[in-house]
């Protein structure tokens, strides 16, 4: 796990956004950064970041009908970092595809290890992807 992955951060809250991409940019990951669900869109499918972080409170646009679009043509990691800690809605995103959720206000280095906990997944499932994408010849 050497390599670095890009990150992209979708969150309308600037001093929030600030911190996210200055903390994962000291450990050394690519960050992206959204502040709509628009720009957030469009930066994935420019980019194809290796996990997202989501804030479900965008402006113009739900988190939840985002990270719904996102799963209807990508399984990246989506990492829910929200200020809506109530049980449904939680319940809600894991269930649409979100594969955690973070409730704000959280310390950075819960958000970290979350984050290699999602990197770990990758890891386990490159090793497939690979066999699946590049089958032997024999």
């Amino acid at each position: 796990m050497t390599e670095k992955r890009t990150i992209l951060v979708i969150e309308d809250d600037k001093d929030i956004l600030h911190f996210i991409d200055i903390s994962l940019s000291k450990e050394r990951y690519g960050v992206l950064v959204a502040k709509t669900a628009a720009e957030g869109l469009f930066l994935f499918s420019s980019h194809r970041p290796d996990i997202v972080l989501l804030d479900l409170g965008l402006p113009n646009r739900d988190g939840v009908d985002l990270l719904r679009e996102l799963r209807s043509f990508s399984s990246a990691p989506v990492l829910i970092v929200s200020a809506r800690g109530q049980e449904k809605e939680k319940i809600a995103a894991l269930d649409l595809g979100a594969d955690d959720y973070i409730a704000k206000s959280f310390h950075m280095g819960e958000l970290m290890a979350r984050i290699r906990m999602v990197e770990r997944v990758l890891q386990k499932m490159s090793p497939i992807l690979e066999i699946r994408c590049f089958p032997a010849t024999g």
